[in-house]
């Protein structure tokens, strides 16, 4: 029994230490409960951040250069889209030629914001109000121009920009230079026959619904003929031709005049004359040139009356989108938008 007992102190005395070391190796660390927290802290805060930015996106502001009053006004962007679905298309155009349109104001918007140029803004605009940028109205001024009927018509705007929203045109990944205009002349314009630039998505397309959509497929204006002489540069001789078409572009249009050895672009005349197409015809009369246009506005991108006649036949506004933008994909604008965020 002696012998035994200096064996069971020594099991004791073992058992001992074995159960005590991992606990006093713990014990410093037990009191530390704020590295848990601070992880949890870390995550809920990372939570947190994300919900912001998602947040944030719907308040990105657009700088809108009022040209009447000469002043700056900042609206939040789904404002800003409102504004100018309405000012640039008929409310009572079909819905989905409604989306369409707004989808194209979102896209221009987008790309505007993005991009470093403000050409022919003051400081601290993005955008003007007029056709150089995409014409906009507030809603004190819709509510004059339309008067009883800005509920209805404000809901079905409302309703498009919603049904679209967060969407932009986007081509190899990137926003496009979304441009649209009112009435073709039955095609759309090549990018580069209106202006310098060659976009892979602006193509020359039919667009024979605007022949019977739009009250503005055909226009006339009368010119005295030293108005007209002064305006182009041209001295025209006593007979009855003035002028001779020798080149049309892709849609049809005038591409250059020569008037006795002067050549002059379809635009230029446009421009000069102040006509709403670069497809026209003339014929004097007189002391009076009679010039005849088909279409209105410059014809490259989407046609608004184009896209509601397809609307009319059923199409989508996707299906208008890209008809008139050749390889566009209808994308998220989240990427851009926290972008725009971030620099905030």
């Amino acid at each position: 029994m002696k012998a035994i007992k200096p064996m069971i102190i020594l099991f004791i005395a073992v058992a001992f230490v074995i159960i005590m070391i991992p606990a006093v190796l713990v014990l410093p660390f037990s009191n530390d409960k704020t590295s848990g927290e601070l992880a949890e802290k870390l995550v809920k805060e990372k939570k947190e951040n994300s919900e912001v930015s998602a947040n944030e996106v719907g308040t990105v502001e657009v700088a809108v250069y009022r040209t009447t009053a000469k002043k700056i006004e900042k609206v939040a962007m789904e404002s800003y889209l409102t504004g100018v679905v309405a000012a640039e298309m008929p409310a009572d155009f079909e819905e989905e030629a409604l989306k369409a349109q707004a989808l194209t104001a979102r896209t221009y918007i987008v790309n505007q914001l993005i991009s470093k140029s403000k050409l022919g803004l003051p400081d601290g605009a993005d955008v003007s109000d007029t056709i150089m940028h995409q014409v906009y109205l507030n809603n004190d001024e819709l509510k004059k121009q339309w008067g009883s009927d800005y509920k209805s018509k404000m809901k079905k705007i409302n309703k498009a920009i919603k049904e679209t929203e967060g969407q932009i045109l986007t081509y190899e990944g990137k926003p496009i230079t979304a441009t649209f205009f009112s009435t073709s002349n039955g095609y759309t314009e090549n990018s580069e026959d209106y202006w310098q630039a060659d976009f892979p998505y602006l193509r020359s397309v039919s667009s024979p619904w605007d022949k019977e959509e739009s009250p503005k497929f055909y226009n006339k204006v009368v010119v005295n003929t030293a108005d007209f002489e002064q305006k182009l540069g041209v001295s025209l001789s006593s007979g009855t031709t003035i002028g001779t078409v020798v080149e049309r572009t892709s849609g049809n249009r005038v591409g250059i005049v020569d008037i006795g050895g002067k050549k002059l672009t379809g635009k230029q005349i446009r421009e000069k004359l102040g006509l709403t197409s670069s497809d026209f015809n003339w014929e004097r009369q007189g002391q009076r040139i009679v010039i005849t246009t088909k279409g209105s506005g410059h014809g490259v991108g989407m046609s608004q009356y184009g896209a509601n006649g397809m609307a009319r036949e059923g199409k989508s506004y996707e299906d208008i989108v890209k008809y008139y933008y050749k390889g566009v994909e209808v994308q998220s604008s989240n990427k851009w938008m926290n972008t725009m965020t971030a620099k905030k």
